[in-house]
């Protein structure tokens, strides 16, 4: 008697659907989303800034005309004509007098308060009481500005730079009136001081999305620390400093927030994505901006208070 024909493997439905299932687990997982890197922006507000400083102390050398004065015969560089520098007992930072820094904006209290002339509060911000007070401020200016530029734009930065110099002369400003000694308050400090409390607010803000933290903690802690101890030398305006610091790194966490890291922007998912998606923010970022932009409102309207002897401002420290 023959033998039938072997079985067939369609017959053999267990097998099949085990078979299923093994192909199911070994499915490859979600492909990743990766969208193009973010490009530098382009600076060109800080060189911009950097060139008004440096024409700013250009015509304010050409107005002080140091050979005409006729209580100060003996210039510094005198072949230099009438952008010669002031003796060096005046102006031992090689720059003009204090009184042609006066009549050109230099940030003067009483002038502010009871002449009614509150510009000096942005204009101080562009002048300098000598030559190397301007290098140091630009140097600072241009290695820390542009990096910030190119990262978050120069709509930011310059917001950033002018709240920040504007808390400095207001420190500055309610400093003079505690003080006996009449003095005039100009540079750039107080807006570059607020670059750098900015550059730590960005850093505890954007946590997340940086791999070597504590390094880059330590390094700008000790950066600020050794700027913040120059203001402590005689005749430097230690509270500009103080005070642009502080408007600087409260402004960072409003408007230098950047999102999480994994975040990827729609426009660039599949709609067949099913994988998980990050929300933009974190939510102590959150937190950190309503609160910095509190304590920003609250700030600036005590500063104008004490400046301008509001009355519900007397009795406040």
């Amino acid at each position: 008697m023959g033998k039938g024909p072997p079985s067939s493997d369609v017959e053999k439905g267990p097998p099949e659907r085990g078979l299923e299932k093994r192909h199911q687990r070994s499915r490859p997982p979600p492909p990743q989303i990766c969208p193009p890197p973010e490009k530098p922006w382009f600076s060109w507000l800080v060189p911009l800034m950097f060139l008004i400083n440096v024409f700013m102390f250009i015509v304010t050398m050409y107005y002080n005309n140091c050979p005409s004065q006729e209580e100060h015969p003996k210039c510094v560089l005198p072949f230099l004509g009438r952008f010669s520098f002031q003796p060096i007992k005046e102006n031992y930072l090689l720059g003009p007098s204090m009184n042609t820094l006066t009549k050109l904006g230099a940030l003067f209290r009483n002038l502010v308060v009871e002449e009614g002339q509150g510009w000096r509060l942005v204009t101080c911000m562009w002048l300098h009481v000598g030559l190397v007070h301007l290098l140091v401020n630009m140097i600072s200016l241009l290695f820390v500005g542009i990096r910030l530029e190119q990262e978050f734009g120069f709509i930011r930065i310059g917001l950033l730079y002018l709240l920040a110099g504007l808390g400095g002369s207001l420190a500055s400003a309610i400093h003079q009136r505690q003080i006996k000694e009449l003095q005039v308050s100009v540079g750039a400090s107080g807006a570059l001081f607020g670059l750098l409390g900015a550059m730590l607010s960005e850093l505890f803000t954007n946590w997340t999305i940086y791999t070597r933290k504590c390094i880059a903690l330590l390094i700008l802690v000790v950066v600020i620390s050794l700027n913040l101890a120059l203001g402590f030398i005689p005749r430097v305006d230690s509270s500009a400093h103080i005070g642009g610091f502080l408007a600087g790194f409260f402004v960072g966490f409003v408007i230098l927030v950047r999102p999480q890291f994994g975040y990827v922007n729609r426009k660039y998912i599949p709609t067949s994505y099913k994988g998980q998606l990050k929300s933009r923010h974190k939510w102590y970022q959150y937190i950190l901006g309503i609160t910095a932009a509190i304590i920003l409102v609250l700030g600036y309207t005590y500063a104008f208070g004490k400046l301008y002897d509001v009355p519900l401002m007397k009795n406040l420290p």
